[in-house]
């Protein structure tokens, strides 16, 4: 079974770039890219269009926090609610650097957060850092 990344953006830009920048690392996952929180769910738990898929966890979630339909760290509160869920490793990359933004993502149970940043090149390498940690680096829950 081919091991995946979920990429939960909105942002088409910001999930090309972690796609490149993780294959540029020699990252050998399958990035599965979802616009919105709903279709999150529906993939984290293989129903909707997901339905068909094998329900398997991904290595981890990279959540955007402004999504349309549902925000971020609403779908994190849900992941985190569901047994089927709740131990996959969710790191918050978000343009968002306020205070009450980082606390709540982190009492809801973010594993990570990242600020996006603006500079391309720093995009890239942070995307990297995030790939490498969470697929050679993390221990993943059995």
């Amino acid at each position: 079974m081919v091991e995946t990344l979920l990429m939960v953006d909105d942002d088409p830009r910001d999930t090309a770039l972690m796609a490149r920048a993780l294959k540029k690392a020699g990252i050998s996952l399958e990035v599965i890219t979802v616009a919105d929180g709903f279709e999150a769910l529906d993939y984290l738990l293989a129903r909707g269009v997901w339905g068909a898929r094998a329900q398997s966890a991904p290595r981890a979630v990279i959540l955007d926090l402004n999504l349309p339909g549902k925000h971020g760290l609403d779908v994190l509160r849900e992941i985190r609610a569901t047994p089927e869920t709740r131990l996959v490793p969710v790191v918050i990359l978000s343009s968002s650097s306020e205070e009450s933004d980082v606390r709540t993502g982190y009492e809801l149970g973010a594993n990570s957060y990242v600020q996006k940043p603006v500079d391309f090149d720093m995009f890239v390498e942070i995307a990297r850092q995030i790939g490498l940690y969470w697929t050679s680096v993390n221990v993943p829950h059995a």
